[in-house]
């Protein structure tokens, strides 16, 4: 099962976030999987937030669950892949990959035709 959103530049993050705790509330995580939850929605933030601020671009949020992971995908327009930096005291960004890289079981990043698309995968709740 999966939805998807399209988040144009002038989105807010939040908008990103409340949508995919609908979802995520519809498969029972919020009870079941709070801390998975937290760590998804802080995911959303930062893969949105690197579409719009890094790219300069709209973003494609898609969320699918295959009864084993969720998958989170942004696609945005640029071309340039993602990579986390080690966290340093004399920048105030560059910590979102890092996060990401630290929050979800996986991720990977695949170049597209126009941009690129970032996936990361939580594990579901054990049943």
């Amino acid at each position: 099962m999966g939805w998807a959103r399209s988040l144009p530049l002038d989105t807010e993050v939040k908008a990103a976030r409340d949508w995919a705790r609908e979802h995520l509330d519809a498969l029972g995580w919020t009870t079941s999987a709070p801390e998975t939850v937290d760590a998804v929605l802080l995911t959303v933030s930062e893969l949105v937030t690197n579409a719009h601020f890094h790219a300069r671009s709209n973003a494609q949020l898609i969320l699918t669950w295959d009864d084993r992971c969720l998958h989170i995908s942004v696609h945005d327009t640029s071309t340039t892949l993602p990579s986390p930096r080690t966290p340093s005291t004399e920048r105030v960004g560059g910590r979102g990959m890092f996060l990401v890289d630290a929050l979800a079981d996986t991720w990977e990043t695949r170049p597209c035709p126009h941009g690129k698309t970032v996936t990361a995968c939580f594990r579901g709740p054990r049943s």
